[in-house]
């Protein structure tokens, strides 16, 4: 068995906390959020846009911003309504879903801006 590294996350440890599988990674560059903007237009996904503060980001609820994006497929519409979520609340996670009409679920989940913690 290969040695599997262990993420010492604890709530008591704001720092250390991920917020799923993307969160382990590096973060992710501009040119990496568009393609991943992408990925959600091309399944013909709903992007809708969430945010909180990083004391309650492990909280089941997450404030909406704006409706979810329904059918939009313009990737620099979507790019600006985050950017302009991230600039109205500074201090805040962000993150991005792509709401999969066919599954009703999430097909995609990430965090695009990590705010300060407390």
């Amino acid at each position: 068995m290969s040695n599997v590294q262990d993420y010492p996350s604890r709530l008591s440890d704001p720092t250390s906390r991920k917020m799923g599988t993307f969160s382990y990674l590096p973060e992710m560059t501009p040119e990496e959020i568009r393609k991943q903007v992408e990925w959600i237009v091309k399944n013909g996904w709903n992007p809708a846009i969430e945010h909180t503060e990083p004391e309650h980001a492990s909280d089941y609820y997450w404030y909406m911003w704006k409706l979810p994006m329904f059918g939009e497929t313009d990737v620099d519409a979507i790019l600006a309504e985050l950017e302009a979520c991230h600039e109205a609340n500074p201090g805040n996670h962000i993150r991005l879903i792509g709401y999969d009409n066919f599954t009703q679920s999430q097909g995609a989940n990430m965090v695009v801006y990590r705010g300060d913690p407390v």
